[in-house]
């Protein structure tokens, strides 16, 4: 095995692993005060997690790269639209959710596949060709966003509180660091 395919093999299963602690979240129905928006944002993490462990498979998804750029979009937009109305409120998740979304949506779209055989499957974990200057200081500036995030979810989850946070934090600090390590990828 070459050293990329290591590296995307030990990322997707790290984001497999991540399924799980989405999944124990949804199925504990305990959110209480929280309400619908954290239940949505579990939802759409555990999403989002899917579609990182889609994207750095070496072997591709059984969902081809259009079904996932319908579902990140109306991802996107619902929680764009979430955000847009409760942004008084302070749903700030919701629009670290729609952000997340599109960017996961501008991969799939603009990032390069690693392998023509494959048709119309989702498989970016392979070199391709470089990406136009416009798309690489989107790419940077996104994950520039999603490291400082990760390193704010980290230093949140690092003080603890027992406040039922601290899964989310830990899931939010390797997605983060996951999706920046993507964009850069694409944008070099």
């Amino acid at each position: 095995m070459s050293g990329p395919i290591v590296v995307a093999w030990t990322l997707t299963a790290v984001f497999a692993a991540l399924v799980l602690p989405c999944v124990l979240r949804l199925v504990r129905l305990d959110y209480g005060r929280q309400g619908a928006a954290v239940r949505n944002g579990d939802l759409a993490e555990l999403l989002l997690v899917v579609a990182m462990v889609a994207m750095l498979s070496p072997v591709g998804g059984p969902i081809p790269a259009a079904g996932w750029q319908a579902v990140l979009a109306l991802t996107a937009g619902w929680f764009a639209v979430s955000w847009w109305k409760g942004r008084r409120s302070g749903h700030t998740s919701c629009g670290h959710h729609a952000v997340s979304a599109t960017a996961m949506l501008f991969m799939v779209t603009f990032m390069p596949h690693s392998d023509v055989t494959h048709g119309p499957w989702l498989v970016m974990s392979g070199p391709g060709a470089t990406s136009a200057l416009w798309l690489s200081l989107i790419f940077g500036a996104v994950a520039a966003y999603f490291a400082a995030d990760a390193v704010r979810a980290g230093l949140l989850a690092a003080r603890g509180g027992g406040d039922g946070q601290m899964s989310r934090r830990v899931c939010r600090v390797i997605m983060g660091l996951g999706m920046g390590y993507m964009l850069l990828g694409a944008a070099v």
